[in-house]
Parts: C-alpha cells; structure tokens; sequence
C-alpha cells in the first residue's frame, strides 16, 4: 500500500473503511462483489465454494473509499484445503469495519445462515444483512422472507439482486453509514490490490469452473508459471493441477476439445484484463490428493492468513 501522504487530501467527513461479505456458499457473495465494484474482479460460478481467497476490491466514490473483501464462503470442511478456507474467512471478522451477512433469499433460511448467523452474534464489527436473489422472490412474498432471515440476528435487513442490481445502490449507502472518516486507503482510480497474476490465475480457474461438473472443479488449482512480453503480445504460461489422472482427462476432453474451448475463453478474459494480445499456453499436471497436503497446499497458494 502507498503512503498516504501520496494521496489527494479527501473531502470533509469522507468515510472509508474494511466491509467483509460473508455467508455460506453459494449465496452470491462474489457476484454482488462485482456489482458493487462496477466491475468484473472475482470470479463466479455455479459451483459452490468457487471463492478460494480474500480478495480485496476497492471503490471510490466522491464521499466514501469502501475497501470489499470478498471471503470464502463458511461450511463444515471435508479436508485440509476447506478448513484453511473456512478459518481464513472466520479470521475476518473483527479485522474489518463492517460485515455484510449474504444470504440467498431465493429459500427460507437454512441450517448453514443460522451457523453463520451464530458466528457473526459474537463479531466486533457493525454487521447489516443482505438479503440476495430477491428478484426470485415473488411481491407478495417478499416481506415475510426478509422477516424470516432477520429473525436470525436482528441485524438491519436489505434486499437486493446481485444480478439484476436491484437494491444494490440502497445497500451501498447502507454500508457508507457503517464506516468510520477517514483517509483514502489506496489510490481512488484502484480497483484491488491483487497481483496481476493472481487475477489471470483465477479467470482461469472460472473457464474450468463453467466447462467441468462434479468433483473436478473442487480439485483443481491454477498457478501461473511464467509471463513475458514480447512486443505487443504476453505470453503466459499456467499449470492446471488435478489429483488424478481420470480428471486430467475430462479437462483435456476428446481430442483435446475441452482445453482448447476454456484456453479461448480464458485468453479472452484475461486480454480484457490486460488490455492487449495474449498468447496463453495451459499445461495439465496430476498432483494426487493435494487438498489432504498442508505443504502443498502452501506451494499453491492457500495458507493460513497467520501461517
């Protein structure tokens, strides 16, 4: 982070701060990232647990600098990858100014909102309720659903659509009540303050996300390996990890039809990312059982925030 003192003084009572978006998985945490953001930086999907890391996005507005982390989402973990995902989203919670408690309205709560809600009743941090997917949510039912979900805390209730973008310019002043003044934090024309690489590595791992079903997603890293530029055109090698050699084989498909359609897709992201011509080469390797492997899970990336 730059020293402050580089930044343009902010107006009177310019507010700024750290808001977590926490839930279990699947809510739409990452999707209503983006859409507070104005733009695409964490990548989405289907797929549960799709958020692996924290992933800071930062917007500014002539009033407020609201620093976003979007966290993994908090379930009962089934090997050492989820428990590091799990811990690291719970660490959050009363390192942040403010924390935004997504659910999925599109059902009644379930077993894992009242888990989180349960978390959350011990937290420091100011906490408001998002109340996602409203659009799927008929007119004369809607009131009765927010009832339902802000039984679970008493927390201040806002419905919205991460999707549509209904309610979402509500909930952001919401959320500017919520912080602390204060300074700009970063830069006002930054957007996060994740490497280059970790983005490209990620917009990959969404093309693998949206081609694959079942358990290959769940079992897949991506770390790139090398970046050159060569005149107007980066080259950017990455390695796929599998556990096994069955799975290797679904993302390649036949006659290699698979890896070519998300080489493509993911090339096109990330030159959109860049801003230019991409040359991107994937390789496939088979590391079995890498989420049961604390060390290697380290090498890819996933620690624990105190490791």
């Amino acid at each position: 982070m730059e020293s402050l003192a580089s930044f343009p003084t902010p107006p009177p009572e310019f507010r700024s701060g750290f808001v977590a978006l926490v839930g279990r998985p699947n809510v739409g945490k990452s999707t209503l990232f983006n859409r507070l953001l104005g733009q695409k930086v964490a990548i989405t999907s289907p797929v549960a647990q799709t958020t692996r890391n924290r992933l800071r996005g930062i917007l500014t507005t002539p009033t407020a600098q609201f620093i976003f982390v979007d966290t993994p989402g908090i379930h009962k973990p089934h090997h050492p990858l989820g428990e590091v995902l799990v811990q690291n989203a719970k660490g959050i919670l009363n390192r942040v100014d403010a924390i935004v408690f997504v659910v999925d309205g599109s059902a009644p709560p379930g077993t894992g909102d009242r888990y989180v809600a349960q978390l959350l009743t011990t937290a420091k941090s100011s906490v408001l309720m998002v109340v996602n997917k409203i659009d799927q949510v008929s007119a004369k039912d809607r009131a009765a659903r927010l009832q339902a979900y802000q039984a679970l805390g008493g927390w201040p209730v806002y419905g919205c659509s991460a999707m549509t973008g209904e309610g979402v310019e509500r909930l952001q002043g919401a959320i500017a009540h919520l912080l602390p003044l204060g300074p700009y934090y970063y830069p006002p024309e930054m957007v996060t303050d994740q490497p280059e690489r970790f983005i490209m590595a990620e917009l990959i791992r969404e093309q693998i996300l949206h081609h694959t079903r079942e358990e290959v997603p769940h079992s897949v890293a991506v770390t790139i390996e090398h970046v050159q530029q060569q005149g107007n055109i980066t080259r950017v090698n990455a390695a796929i990890y599998v556990e096994r050699p069955s799975q290797k084989a679904i993302l390649i498909g036949k006659g290699g039809q698979r890896l070519k359609q998300m080489g493509t897709a993911a090339r096109q992201e990330i030159e959109t990312l860049i801003g230019g011509n991409l040359y991107l080469e994937l390789f496939i390797k088979v590391r079995p059982r890498w989420r049961q492997d604390r060390s290697r899970l380290a090498e890819l990336g996933y620690r624990l925030d105190n490791d």
